[in-house]
């Protein structure tokens, strides 16, 4: 909106004259404004530094609205004051939400409004000329409040966003150090410089998206689903969330003492979420050392789940049985394969019918080699699963006997990773 010039010459005097006695006092105006502001909104409380810079910017933008009144000045020239600007960066550096930056314009609008007008009703202006005087006042504090606000939240949203990249990067460094271990920690300041308590439980992370999912940047989604996760779950603290790189992301869940069914919460929570990532969860350790296993652990499980090559979404936990073991095994996947395909002969091959007789002969084998205990686990008649494992062993080409352990590792082994350790299938 722009404001039409006063043509009313008698009009024009007594704004002037408001204007004119009210930036004589300009200083005393703007303490009743910042007093009626901290009253109000509990984040301008804030240190001596921030509340001089609250001052400054009071009265810089008294200032500036009192020469538009008093010179008739266009709304849409105005630039916000450096003092504005200053108080502006200095509220999103320190983490205090927009929002109260735009009410302390609404509010620091109504105050000055009544300052005004309470001026106003000192002078003996006549009553042809008092609506017109309002009118023009009103709509010059409204139009210059709205423009300067603009501005200042456009400067605040540049001035997070840059303060957070700093922050992320100095954060990610120092966890960085902290996973590394060739460096003395000291942990209490490295917990107070990554704002997250090392000396805690944790529970690490890793979250990423399947490839044909991912967008132009998914590290907002991912630090979303965290935060969402943190409370779902209840950790103790805000959980520490770290770009491992553009796709993905390292998180930390912080407890007071050791959780109890915390995996399988996490399990649950990310499955039925709407924006589902892949995540590989670690296992509950304690202390700095504990936020190193944790998250290692993690990377473990990311590892397998990765070799799998997973094209759909999938939460993988480090104690899942035989995971761990899996993950070790699998550390040079070309080695793995060869091992592999030596100990399970033809039923290394990659195809719908050997996995069905490689998942039954694990299983016989893991419940002490009982048909009985197996067809309740697969939910097959005993006969079945005896047919399978004949099957299986053939498949092989000679008895499992004095190498049961290795084929039993073989085995857990082609459950986690599937098509990367197996022999490719001739007919695709």
């Amino acid at each position: 909106m722009t404001i039409a010039r006063h043509d009313d010459v008698d009009a024009d005097r007594f704004i002037a004259a408001i204007a004119t006695r009210m930036n004589d006092r300009v200083t005393d105006v703007s303490a009743a404004i910042c007093v009626y502001l901290e009253e109000r909104i509990t984040e301008l409380r804030g240190d001596l530094r921030t509340t001089d810079l609250l001052t400054a910017s009071v009265e810089s933008n008294v200032a500036t609205i009192l020469r538009a009144l008093r010179y008739d000045l266009p709304a849409a020239d105005v630039r916000a004051p450096l003092a504005a600007v200053g108080f502006a960066r200095r509220l999103a550096r320190q983490g205090v939400p927009a929002s109260a930056l735009i009410r302390a314009y609404r509010l620091g609008q109504r105050r000055m409004t009544e300052l005004v007008f309470a001026e106003l009703q000192t002078l003996g202006i006549p009553p042809a000329e008092r609506i017109s005087v309002i009118e023009h006042i009103t709509a010059t504090l409204f139009d210059f409040s709205d423009r300067i606000t603009e501005q200042v939240v456009a400067i605040y949203d540049e001035e997070r966003e840059r303060w957070l990249e700093s922050q992320n990067s100095v954060r990610a460094v120092r966890v960085r150090e902290v996973l590394d271990g060739r460096k003395s920690i000291d942990v209490d300041a490295v917990t107070e410089a990554i704002r997250y308590p090392l000396r805690w439980q944790h529970l690490a992370l890793v979250l990423w998206y399947p490839d044909a999912e991912t967008d132009s940047d998914p590290i907002p989604r991912l630090q979303r689903v965290v935060r969402e996760l943190g409370d779902a779950v209840a950790a103790a603290s805000s959980p520490l969330v770290v770009a491992a790189d553009q796709v993905s992301v390292w998180a930390w869940l912080p407890y007071r003492t050791a959780p109890g069914a915390l995996v399988t919460e996490v399990r649950t929570f990310v499955t039925a979420h709407r924006d589902h990532p892949n995540v590989a969860i670690g296992t509950v350790a304690a202390g700095i050392d504990g936020f190193r296993v944790s998250h290692h652990s993690a990377q473990r499980a990311c590892s397998v789940a990765l070799a799998r090559g997973l094209s759909s979404s999938t939460v993988v936990a480090a104690d899942d049985p035989g995971l761990m073991i899996a993950a070790l095994l699998g550390g040079t996947l070309t080695e793995t394969r060869d091992w592999v395909s030596e100990v399970l002969g033809n039923l290394a091959g990659d195809d719908e019918h050997d996995e069905r007789l490689r998942d039954t002969l694990r299983i016989f084998l893991g419940t002490g080699s009982s048909y009985k205990a197996a067809a309740t686990e697969l939910n097959l008649h005993s006969n079945s699963v005896k047919y399978r494992v004949g099957r299986a062993v053939a498949r092989r080409g000679r008895p499992i006997g004095a190498d049961r352990l290795d084929v039993e590792l073989a085995l857990l082994v082609c459950h986690w990773y599937g098509p990367a350790v197996l022999r490719p299938d001739p007919n695709q």
